[in-house]
């Protein structure tokens, strides 16, 4: 048996087909899987995502301490901010990819992934050893609820107390705000708007169904997973993971090299692979109607096969699309994908795929 997020049995009234995720017994989808992803992208939807672990740093060298451990600057931070990085190994793989928020001076949150929530406990604590006056504590008292979708701030603030409704009300996209035990994020991993929650679990249960009542309806995994593709957000595991860089993953843009003296791990391994890079992360989309892209089907260029990482079907542009690792130096517009033994011309095109619910690409 898995483990059990604290809604387990609300999944289950609610008629969730579960299945195994990462050690978890999770909702795959209550209906269709499709309707949950066009409720997000169109109107509203919730997700019980509190298989994810949120880590709290805190103490006087806390700043110091995940300025060494993570390739984005935590030093940009200020209280109420959040930040997305990725967390390497020292020779620049990435561990995982994670938002740290600063609640209050010397006092952070990591949220990661359920699949390396071990992992990043005991990398995290092997890298402490070399400071003083740090604590790091798992939040497993806590769950996490992503309410997502362009209506779904404005259909979620009465399930808030008012007190919580009115520190939200101008939260600004990635800023956070801890109040009453609850910690609101606008954050999300479905490219639309809304907020992710963390709170304690005994108010979990009241707070889904509040929602709920408010015309949100519950999504499974299934949809989370196709509204991150659209959105061109990396799943770890599939899209990166040790063997890859943030240069080869399309994360270029989450390593801050400012400034110089700030030497964090897997740094000077980045500096050389940037000098010549080999592979990167593009998108495809398969124009042919009828087929759906997977993973790990063969991607050939002109300069060396590559491969699909994630592939899927798009529900909100209606065609297969997908992410998929190639040689740096192909540069043209189309490649072919293998399916069986019969070659597909897929378009390359630069993530995301879908933007604000409308297709982002030419």
């Amino acid at each position: 048996m898995g483990k059990k997020t604290i809604l387990y049995q609300q999944h289950q009234k609610d008629g969730a087909k579960l299945v195994d995720f990462a050690g978890w017994e999770m909702p795959l989808h209550y209906s269709s899987q499709i309707k949950e992803h066009h409720g997000v992208r169109k109107d509203s939807g919730i997700f019980d995502v509190s298989h994810m672990l949120a880590i709290d740093i805190n103490g006087d060298s806390a700043l110091a301490y995940l300025s060494k451990l993570l390739a984005n600057n935590p030093q940009r931070l200020t209280p109420g901010k959040a930040l997305y990085s990725c967390l390497l190994n020292d020779d620049a793989g990435i561990l995982d990819d994670l938002i740290v928020y600063q609640l209050y001076e010397q006092h952070y949150r990591l949220v990661v992934n359920a699949s390396n929530r071990i992992q990043d406990i005991t990398w995290l604590h092997h890298q402490a050893k070399a400071f003083q006056n740090l604590t790091i504590k798992k939040r497993d008292d806590l769950s996490i609820i992503a309410i997502q979708g362009p209506n779904a701030r404005a259909k979620s603030h009465t399930a808030f107390t008012e007190i919580q409704q009115s520190v939200i009300k101008d939260l600004k996209p990635f800023h956070c705000v801890e109040q009453d035990g609850w910690c609101i994020a606008r954050t999300g991993y479905t490219g639309e708007d809304g907020y992710e929650v963390m709170l304690p679990h005994h108010q979990t249960e009241a707070f889904w169904q509040h929602l709920q009542g408010q015309g949100i309806s519950a999504c499974g995994l299934g949809a989370r997973d196709t509204l991150r593709l659209e959105a061109g957000l990396n799943l770890h595991g599939s899209d990166m993971d040790t063997t890859t860089t943030p240069l080869e993953s399309n994360l270029a843009w989450t390593i801050a090299w400012e400034p110089l003296t700030r030497d964090f791990i897997g740094r000077h391994i980045l500096e050389e692979r940037q000098q010549d890079p080999q592979r990167k992360l593009i998108g495809l989309v398969l124009e042919e109607k009828g087929r759906i892209l997977r993973n790990h089907q063969k991607v050939i260029t002109a300069q060396g096969d590559g491969e699909i990482t994630s592939g899927s079907y798009s529900p909100s542009l209606e065609c297969s699309i997908a992410f998929a690792r190639i040689p740096w130096s192909y540069n043209e517009s189309y490649c072919d994908v293998m399916m069986g033994t019969k070659p597909y011309r897929a378009k390359i095109i630069k993530p995301p795929f879908v933007r604000k619910g409308k297709k982002a690409f030419e």
